[in-house]
């Protein structure tokens, strides 16, 4: 049987970190996860953000705190990389990565999908690769008008309760998003429920991931 990525019989803290080239990314890729993991590890959360204004990072430091509030380590970055132009900016960000690997080893990462259609979450994924070595990664997926879901391969059962609380913290926070289309509670609990039916999930719900590589030492 293999081991858990997770023991809940050991004290020290495990390292999370997330990644995300927009201030919302986090909460609707990976956000009911979290949720379930901080309520039941003891975890220190490094949470980085890469593009941002200064009306989008109040948003971000706003929902990043509601999501992390019983979490007593963490700390919250957010970049000012501009929307969009991520790839243009490659030598920078890059940089950045190679100073956040200097400074954070994660037992666990979560990044955006490889084949996300959206170009600053591809070259966020590819970026964690390419810096990350030796570290478990779970790309997370955003449902968006290009249609790039795919078919995931790693699923995070969730209850009810993970869902309405990612919901809510994300509807709250994001002001300026509520004019998006799709920005709404039921966009989000619908895909959660095909990811749960897709994952068998006892309570209906789940998020699911694309785990490229997992290596048992």
């Amino acid at each position: 049987m293999l081991q858990p990525i997770f023991n809940p019989t050991q004290q020290s803290n495990y390292k999370v970190l997330c990644l995300g080239a927009h201030c919302d990314d986090i909460e609707i890729g990976c956000g009911g996860t979290l949720l379930k993991l901080i309520e039941n590890y003891n975890i220190f959360v490094h949470w980085v953000i890469f593009s941002s204004n200064p009306q989008r990072k109040q948003e971000a430091l706003a929902s990043a705190n509601l999501f992390l509030q019983n979490v007593d380590r963490k700390q919250i970055i957010i970049k000012d990389f501009r929307d969009g132009f991520l790839p243009t900016q490659i030598v920078e960000i890059k940089e950045y990565f190679e100073q956040l690997k200097k400074e954070f080893s994660p037992d666990i990462i979560f990044t955006h999908y490889r084949h996300d259609l959206h170009q600053d979450h591809r070259l966020i994924s590819d970026l964690t690769w390419n810096t990350f070595r030796n570290h478990f990664i779970l790309e997370y997926e955003i449902l968006k008008y290009d249609g790039d879901l795919g078919n995931p391969n790693f699923f995070t059962a969730l209850e009810e309760s993970h869902c309405s609380r990612k919901i809510e913290y994300i509807l709250s926070a994001f002001e300026t998003q509520k004019n998006k289309h799709w920005f709404e509670e039921e966009t989000f609990r619908s895909l959660l429920r095909i990811r749960g039916v897709q994952s068998n999930a006892l309570h209906r719900y789940a998020e699911a991931f694309y785990c490229r590589k997992a290596i048992i030492f």
